[in-house]
């Protein structure tokens, strides 16, 4: 089984009072008893994981008590749940559908460690937004037929292969590239896997995996696609967080990121360390300076018509390029601002000004590794990067036979 992230203690809670209360008179068919046991906590830890992505809150309803309702069905399921398409115990090997369940939960999970903290990253690899994804990028591959393989590879051959890393970095989209892969050959078996965030060495073992060769041929480029560019975003990102390190500052990304791509995009950011701003314009308010020219300039108006308008969950962040404007979004009662291109010596001014008075303070603008570090040292709380999405170099991997 894949490694399960260290749950905070209340999570933890949810975890063994779901075990408590799924106690059964057996084992499911398909599983030996003494396994049983140890597969319920690792059920109950996956399925809290993905309650903490899908709950939303509510007056009624705790975290804790939603994550362990889930984890008591996901138990519950799994009991129940008929081994091999309804096929009698006795026509299955234990041993093997034991092995192959572990693969498929980890496959499942992604653990991100960072900073002394910690990410949950529940992979879904049926979650509609990554099978689209992955559907489109191999249609636009593949076409009508994959001709080379098709016309040299026997169909019902099978090959193990590896998936090595030609970089040092960090490891990012593997549950993407194993979608890619099942997506043409669903018995493809994944026999060893590094989770996202690991740190990776040159030609160190990234993914092994056995199954049809035409499938693995054809899925290969697509597969690596994804896996290089989501590990260089996250690669990128981490040296970002490397050079303010110590600082308080923190690394943010933009909306910058490729059309289509930006879930995938932003998940690398947070799994190289990075902090995701908003995800589109619908969930946060962010005046710029086009904003404010429509405007004539008018810092009190933009924000007020925010406030008039806008849900009040939402929180209003000014982007200014003066003191003065820094001053007037302030005193118009801006929740956040963004520091945009200002010399260090202004920004330290503005933060001076800002400090105690706003949420958080944000610069923006020129920022690159060179750079960075003062930036962060002017004081500031966060530091948009989008050359961490939009010109993050590749980290390259091959599939070797």
């Amino acid at each position: 089984m894949g490694t399960a992230p260290d749950l905070p203690p209340n999570l933890w809670d949810a975890v063994r009072s779901a075990v408590r209360n799924t106690r059964y008179p057996r084992a499911p068919a398909f599983y030996d008893a003494g396994y049983w046991c140890e597969e319920r906590e690792a059920i109950a830890r996956l399925a809290v994981c993905e309650a903490v992505q899908r709950y939303r809150g509510s007056g009624r309803v705790s975290l804790e008590y939603f994550a362990q309702q889930c984890a008591v069905q996901a138990i519950h399921q799994e009991w129940r749940r008929q081994p091999g398409g309804g096929l009698d115990s006795d026509s299955r090997d234990k041993a093997g559908a034991q092995a192959t369940l572990r693969r498929e939960r980890s496959s499942l999970l992604a653990t991100v460690r960072f900073g002394g903290g910690i990410i949950f990253v529940v992979w879904d690899a049926y979650q509609p937004e990554v099978l689209a994804v992955v559907e489109r990028a191999l249609t636009e591959d593949i076409g009508a037929l994959d001709w080379t393989t098709t016309a040299l590879i026997p169909d019902e051959m099978v090959t193990e292969c590896a998936i090595l890393a030609q970089a040092e970095g960090i490891l990012c989209g593997i549950a993407v590239a194993q979608t890619v892969f099942r997506r043409l050959d669903p018995a493809i078996e994944f026999l060893e896997t590094l989770p996202d965030g690991a740190r990776l060495t040159l030609d160190c073992t990234v993914l092994r995996l056995r199954g049809n060769t035409r499938a693995i041929l054809t899925a290969e480029r697509t597969a690596l696609n994804f896996l290089q560019h989501l590990s260089g975003i996250a690669t990128f990102t981490h040296r970002f967080v490397q050079a303010v390190e110590g600082t308080g500052a923190q690394i943010t990304d933009t909306r910058k990121t490729t059309p289509g791509l930006r879930a995938l995009e932003k998940y690398a950011v947070r799994v190289g360390g990075g902090r995701n701003h908003r995800m589109g314009l619908y969930d946060g308010i962010l005046i710029k300076d086009n904003h404010l020219l429509a405007l004539q300039g008018d810092v009190r108006e933009a924000v007020r018509c925010a406030r008039a308008h806008a849900p009040h969950t939402l929180s209003v962040e000014v982007e200014c390029t003066t003191l003065e404007q820094v001053e007037q979004a302030i005193q118009a009662g801006a929740d956040a601002i963004l520091l945009d291109n200002m010399p260090l010596e202004q920004l330290r001014q503005a933060v001076r000004l800002a400090r105690g008075r706003v949420r958080f303070i944000e610069a923006s603008g020129g920022v690159c590794l060179e750079t960075v570090r003062a930036i962060a040292e002017t004081g500031v709380d966060l530091i948009a990067v989008g050359a961490i999405t939009h010109s993050a170099p590749i980290l390259p991997m091959h599939l070797e036979f």
